[in-house]
C-alpha cells in the first residue's frame, strides 16, 4: 500500500441522501528537505505557505464520466479541489525521505472512476511524488497511481501538472474521456524546440553532438560536430538550448566544469539523491578542474615511471607515493566528496591504494600467460569484437586508392606449425582459425594519433581453437602507414609466442598492443556508441511519443533510467574536448571522431545477439538449438550466457506484447507506435533514415524483435561490456590504454634497456604511472553499483501496471532469470569449461543477474545507469 496509513473508518464515506461522498487517499512523496543543501530553509519556507493558504492542490479526472458529450474537447468530468493534510505537523518519514500524506476528495458514483488527477504545487519548492492511492472508489475499488515525477511550483508550469492510474491502454483502447488529456500531456514532452532549457522543465528534444569542443578556450579545443553529416554521422544526443559558443555560432556553448551537475537532462532523468551522494558527479568535476592544468604538465616532463610488476601491485597492496606533493594535496583538498577520497584511498602519506583487482587476486602473474590473452576474447570486458577468420591472409576492407595495399602480411610460415597438423584450408574449413581485427577501424587515424604523445599500431591477431575448448594465439602483426603516404599502404610486422629471451619480450610487448588497440575501440565502439549513444535516441522518442499510458512506454521505461543524466555528465567530463577519455585512450583528441565514423557501420537488427554472432561467423543458425543458433566456439562464456539472457528477455517481450496487441493490424493502426518509430528513424538515428534494414514496424514480430533489441542492448549488452572494467582493466598491465613508444629498434638504448630490464622497458612502453592512477580511478567508479541500482527482472514498483497478466508475464520473466544464473553458476564451477575461469582462475560472472551494490564484476542493471 506504498506506505498508506490504514483509515479510521472507511476511506469512502457517503452522505445520507448518496449525492455527495467523501473519498479519502494516500500520497506519498519525497519532500526537498531531506534531499537538497538548503532543506531546512526550503521545509521553513513550506510551512509557511501552508500557513498562508499556499497548499498542494489535486482534483481527480473521471476516466468515464466526461463533461459534455457534444463538445470537441471531449473530456472527463474533474472533482473539486483537494489539498494534502496535516503538511505542517507530519514529520516522521516512512522510508528513507518518504512521508504519507491523506488527501480528501468530493466524489460522487455518477462521477465515474478516476483515471487521473491534476496537482498544482502552491509551494515554493519542489518535491518528488511517488504515488496516489484510493482506495475505495465507489463502484470500483482500488486505484493506484504511480508518479515518480518531480512537481515544481505551479509558476513554471503553463499547465497543471497530470497523472494516469496505472492501466495500460492503446490509444485506440483509451476511454474517451482521457484521450485529449492523453495527447495534451505528449505535446508538454515534446517543447517547442526553441529556447534554453531549465533545470524544472520537462522537455525532450534531439540535438547533434556540437557541445564536446570548446573553441572559446583556443583552436585545440576544437572538436568535430558529430551527427548531421555525411562525414561524421552520430545518434542524437538530447537538447539543452544552451546558447551558441561565441566563436563559433554552430557549436554549443559550454558550462564551466564547477557547474558540471546542473547540465539540462529533463528532471525526471536526473540521478535520485541516493545514486548523486553515492556517486562519481563531483568527483569527476573535481578532478578535472583541479588536475587537468598540472596533468598536461606533467605528460610534457615526462612522469613517473613504475619500474617493475612489484611496483605497480604497491598500487593495491599499501599505495605508491607520487613525487608531485603539491599536485596530490591539491586532488585530496579539492574533491568534495568523502566517497571520492575513499577512492584514492589516502594511507595518509601521500599514496593511492585501490582495491585488488580479480585478474590478479588468485594469480599475480597468470594474467601474462597466451591462453588469458585469448580468453579475454571470449569472457573479458570486450567479448563482442573476435570473430570466425574465413580468409588467409586476412583482407581489408579500406579502399586501396586511398590506402594502398592492406591485406595482412601473416603468412603460411608463420602459424602451419601450430596447426595441429591441419593445413590452413582445412583449419579454416574446420572452423577453427578466429580473429581479433583491429587494422582497417584504426588504420586511418593512425598517422595523426602517432602525431600526439602516443606512438601505437594497428593490429592483427589470428588465434586458433584447439581440442579442449581454449584459443591459442598464432601470431599478432603490427601495422603502421607508410612513412612516404598513405596510399603506399601499410608497413607491419609479424611477431610469433615465445616465452623466453628476447623473443619472449617482444611478444609480450606484441600483445600489449593489441590490447591497446581493444582497449580503446571496446571504450569508444562496443560500451559508448553501441549503449550509451545508440540508446538515448530511444529515450527520447518515447517519451515525446509514447504515452505514459501506452504499454511499450511501460515496457521499456525501466531500461532508460539514468541514462540521458549519464550521458550529459560524460559530455561534460568525459568525452569532451580534454576530457577523461581523451587523457587516457590512446586516439585522445580523435577518440569520439573515431566513433563517428564507426556508427557508419551501425545496423540496429544486427544488435540482437544472435544477429551479432552470426555476423561475426562465431555462430550459425540452427532451429534445433534452444537459442536458434549453433556456437562455433562451445566454450565462449559471453555467448553462452548472453544467449541465455537474450531468450528469455525475448520470451518476456513476447509474452507481454501479445496480451496488448492480438493482431499484426493493431500493430500497424496504432497512432503512437507509428509515431514513435517514425520519429526514431527520421530524427532519433536521423542520419541512418534511408537505411532500408530498418524494420517497418508494421507486425507484432517486428515490434517484439526491436522491443528486444532495446533491452538487450540498454541491460545485459552494457552490464558484459562495463562492470568488468575494474576486474580486469584495474590491473593496467593487463588492459594498457595507451601506449608512448614503439618497439625498440636494435642498436637502441631502448632495445638494450629490452634484453636487459624486460619489465621496466614493458612499462615505460604502455601507460605512465599517473595516467595509470587516474585510468584506475576512472574504471573504478564506472564498474560500481550504486545503493539504488535496480537489476533485470525488477521493477521500481510491483505495482509498476494493474494488468494482471503482465503482471504475471513479468513474475515468470524473473523466475527465467533466477534459474539462468544457477546455470551459469553450476557451469562456472564445472572444470570441463576452461574459458569461463583461466589461468588466472577469475569466474565469468558479469552476465549473471542479481548482484550486491558496489563493485562486484556481477550484475545486470535495468538500464545504462552508469
Amino acid at each position: 500500500m506504498d506506505g498508506s496509513s490504514p483509515s479510521k473508518r472507511s476511506r469512502h464515506e457517503e452522505s445520507g441522501n448518496g449525492e455527495r461522498s467523501k473519498m479519502r487517499g494516500v500520497v506519498v512523496l519525497m519532500k526537498k528537505k531531506v534531499l537538497g543543501v538548503n532543506d531546512i530553509a526550503a521545509s521553513v519556507v513550506d510551512r509557511v505557505d501552508e500557513i498562508r493558504g499556499r497548499k498542494v492542490a489535486l482534483q481527480l479526472i473521471s476516466s468515464t464520466a466526461a463533461l459534455d458529450h457534444d463538445s470537441e474537447s471531449y473530456r472527463g468530468k474533474v472533482g473539486k479541489k483537494a489539498y494534502l493534510e496535516d503538511w505542517i505537523t507530519k514529520i516522521s518519514p516512512l522510508t528513507a525521505g518518504d512521508t504519507a500524506y491523506d488527501v480528501t476528495f468530493e466524489w460522487t458514483r455518477e462521477m465515474g472512476v478516476p483515471g487521473a488527477f491534476t496537482i498544482t504545487n502552491f509551494h515554493h519548492n519542489e518535491f518528488y511524488l511517488k504515488t496516489l492511492t484510493l482506495e475505495d472508489v465507489p463502484g470500483h475499488g482500488r486505484v493506484h497511481f504511480i508518479c515518480n515525477s518531480w512537481v515544481y511550483p505551479s509558476e513554471y508550469y503553463k499547465k497543471d501538472r497530470i497523472f494516469f492510474a496505472n492501466q495500460a491502454y492503446l490509444p485506440s483502447q483509451t476511454p474517451a474521456p482521457l484521450r485529449g488529456y492523453r495527447e495534451e500531456e505528449l505535446e508538454n514532452l515534446r517543447g517547442n524546440g526553441t529556447g534554453k532549457l531549465e533545470e524544472w522543465d520537462r522537455v525532450y528534444d534531439y540535438d547533434i553532438y556540437n557541445d564536446l569542443g570548446d573553441p572559446d578556450k583556443g583552436p585545440e579545443h576544437v572538436r568535430p560536430i558529430l551527427g548531421g553529416s555525411p562525414e561524421f554521422p552520430y545518434p542524437r544526443r538530447g537538447r539543452t538550448g544552451r546558447p551558441p559558443a561565441s566563436s563559433d555560432p554552430k557549436v554549443e556553448s559550454r558550462i564551466p566544469l564547477y557547474n558540471s551537475l546542473s547540465i539540462y537532462v529533463p528532471r525526471d532523468e536526473r540521478f535520485s539523491q541516493l545514486k548523486m551522494s553515492d556517486f562519481v558527479a563531483y568527483a569527476l568535476k573535481s578532478i578535472f578542474q583541479f588536475l587537468a592544468p598540472e596533468f598536461k604538465a606533467l605528460f610534457d616532463k615526462t612522469p613517473d615511471e613504475f619500474d617493475s610488476f612489484e611496483d605497480v601491485l604497491k598500487l593495491y597492496d599499501g599505495g605508491i607515493k607520487v613525487s608531485n606533493d603539491s599536485l596530490m594535496e591539491k586532488i585530496r583538498e579539492r574533491i568534495p566528496l568523502e566517497m571520492i577520497k575513499e577512492l584514492l584511498r589516502s594511507d595518509g602519506e601521500k599514496g593511492f591504494k585501490f582495491p585488488l583487482p580479480q585478474v590478479i587476486k588468485e594469480d599475480k602473474t597468470a594474467w601474462r600467460s597466451d591462453e588469458e590473452f585469448a580468453r579475454e576474447m571470449l569472457a573479458g570486458i570486450n567479448p563482442v569484437v573476435i570473430r570466425r577468420l574465413q580468409e588467409f591472409p586476412p583482407e581489408s576492407k579500406l579502399d586501396p586508392e586511398v590506402y594502398g595495399k592492406q591485406s595482412s602480411t601473416i603468412s603460411e610460415e608463420h602459424i602451419i606449425n601450430s596447426l595441429d597438423g591441419l593445413t590452413i584450408l582445412e583449419a579454416i574449413q574446420n572452423n577453427k582459425l578466429f580473429i581479433l581485427d583491429h587494422h582497417d577501424n584504426l588504420m586511418p587515424y593512425l598517422r595523426r594519433i602517432n602525431t600526439t604523445a602516443t606512438k601505437t599500431y594497428a593490429t592483427r591477431t589470428i588465434l586458433f581453437l584447439q581440442k579442449d575448448g581454449t584459443l591459442k594465439p598464432l601470431a599478432i602483426e603490427l601495422s603502421l602507414p607508410h612513412p612516404d603516404g598513405d596510399h603506399h599502404g601499410a608497413v607491419s610486422s609479424v611477431y610469433t609466442p615465445a616465452e623466453d629471451g628476447l623473443e619472449g619480450s617482444l611478444w609480450q610487448l606484441a600483445k600489449a598492443y593489441v590490447a591497446i588497440s581493444d582497449s580503446g575501440y571496446h571504450q569508444l565502439i562496443c560500451h559508448w556508441l553501441s549503449t550509451h549513444a545508440a540508446i538515448e535516441p530511444f529515450i527520447i522518442a518515447t517519451h515525446r511519443q509514447l504515452s505514459v499510458l501506452h504499454p511499450i512506454h511501460k515496457l521499456l521505461q525501466p531500461h532508460f533510467r539514468d541514462t540521458m543524466n549519464i550521458n550529459a555528465l560524460a559530455r561534460q567530463t568525459l568525452i569532451n574536448a580534454g576530457g577523461f577519455l581523451e587523457m587516457t585512450l590512446f586516439p585522445g583528441k580523435y577518440a569520439l571522431e573515431m566513433s563517428a565514423t564507426s556508427y557508419k557501420d551501425w545496423v540496429f537488427p544486427d544488435q540482437a545477439l544472435p544477429a551479432d554472432l552470426i555476423k561475426r561467423g562465431v555462430a550459425v543458425e540452427d532451429s534445433s538449438s534452444p537459442n536458434g543458433v549453433r556456437l562455433l566456439i562451445e566454450d565462449y562464456p559471453y555467448a553462452v550466457d548472453g544467449l541465455e539472457i537474450w531468450t528469455a528477455i525475448r520470451m518476456w517481450v513476447e509474452d507481454y506484447c501479445n496480451l496488448y496487441y492480438n493482431t499484426d493490424d493493431m500493430v500497424e493502426n496504432d497512432i503512437e507506435l507509428q509515431s514513435w518509430w517514425k520519429e526514431l528513424r527520421e530524427k532519433g538515428h536521423a542520419d541512418k533514415t534511408n537505411e532500408p534494414w530498418w524494420p517497418k514496424m508494421k507486425t507484432r514480430k517486428e515490434l517484439i524483435d526491436s522491443c528486444t533489441i532495446v533491452i538487450w542492448v540498454a541491460s545485459a549488452l552494457h552490464a558484459a561490456v562495463n562492470f568488468g572494467q575494474y576486474p580486469y582493466g584495474g590491473y593496467l598491465p593487463n588492459r594498457p590504454s595507451t601506449s608512448r613508444r614503439f618497439i625498440p629498434e636494435p642498436g637502441t638504448p631502448e632495445y638494450e634497456e629490452l634484453k636487459s630490464n624486460p619489465e621496466k622497458a614493458f612499462l615505460k612502453t604502455i601507460t605512465s604511472q599517473l595516467q595509470s592512477v587516474l585510468g584506475i580511478s576512472l574504471v573504478e567508479i564506472l564498474s560500481r553499483h550504486s545503493s539504488d541500482e535496480i537489476f533485470l527482472g525488477q521493477r521500481e514498483s510491483p505495482e509498476w501496471t494493474s494488468d494482471a497478466g503482465a503482471l504475471k508475464a513479468f513474475e515468470m520473466f524473473g523466475n527465467r532469470l533466477v534459474e539462468i544464473e544457477k546455470r551459469i553458476m553450476e557451469m562456472n564451477n564445472d572444470g570441463r569449461w576452461k574459458n569461463r575461469f583461466g589461468p588466472v582462475k577469475m569466474p565469468y560472472t558479469l552476465l549473471y543477474p542479481s548482484s550486491d551494490i558496489g563493485l562486484t564484476g556481477r550484475g545486470i542493471p535495468n538500464s545504462v545507469s552508469i
